[in-house]
């Protein structure tokens, strides 16, 4: 959190206390008077400044509106990731590339730092344990070994698939045998955007 200001920080931390102690978040005037403000309009501003680092959410028009974020809940041994949108364990599908969630995971979980989270769509990954709904942790790269998981972009369409390097040109292997292999034309639009390093099942 070195992002945060002296006093932005305190605020925050009171906000966690309070939460925790009492069940919700505090609202506007008990922030004030516990440090002492003179004006809601100053815990305001550092309200929104919380809001823009991707500490919390306001609900406006609510008078406990805030909303804390994974991010700000995370602790030393768990890592807010953000849900960037789904990605195709079949034939590809398009992305989104604005977070809609985040999820805290344990670091426990994974080798690899992963950067971001992609919700499956399908089944042709299901040998690898990649089920439909799963969400699966990827590391931000570009380039990939012979063999590894990957989340390909071809055309602007998103997939996971296992990636097979030949003399031929390359390969995106499904782990289904129900889906057949893609082949990626030599003139394809195409790039790795990330490693897989696991994945998260929520019930």
């Amino acid at each position: 959190m070195t992002d945060l200001t002296d006093r932005q920080a305190e605020v925050l931390a009171y906000i966690h206390e309070f939460s925790n102690q009492e069940g919700l978040p505090p609202s506007i005037p008990e922030i004030q008077r516990h440090f002492g403000l003179a004006s809601p309009r100053g815990v305001a501003k550092h309200l929104e400044a919380l809001a823009a680092k991707g500490y919390m959410d306001i609900v406006p028009n609510l008078a406990r509106g805030i909303r804390l974020t994974a991010f700000a809940r995370q602790t030393p041994n768990q890592w807010a990731l953000p849900i960037l949108g789904r990605v195709a364990a079949g034939a590809p599908i398009g992305s989104a590339h604005e977070a809609d969630d985040s999820v805290l995971v344990s670091r426990d979980l994974f080798r690899t730092r992963p950067d971001y989270l992609l919700r499956v769509k399908g089944d042709s990954m299901r040998d690898d344990g990649i089920l439909d709904g799963d969400l699966v942790a990827i590391k931000q790269a570009s380039t990939a070994e012979n063999g590894q998981t990957v989340v390909a972009r071809i055309n602007g369409e998103i997939t996971i698939k296992r990636l097979k390097l030949m003399r031929s040109g390359i390969r995106l292997m499904p782990r289904n045998p129900d889906y057949d292999p893609i082949d990626v034309p030599k003139d394809a639009d195409f790039a790795i955007e990330g490693l897989y390093c696991g994945l998260v099942r929520r019930d």
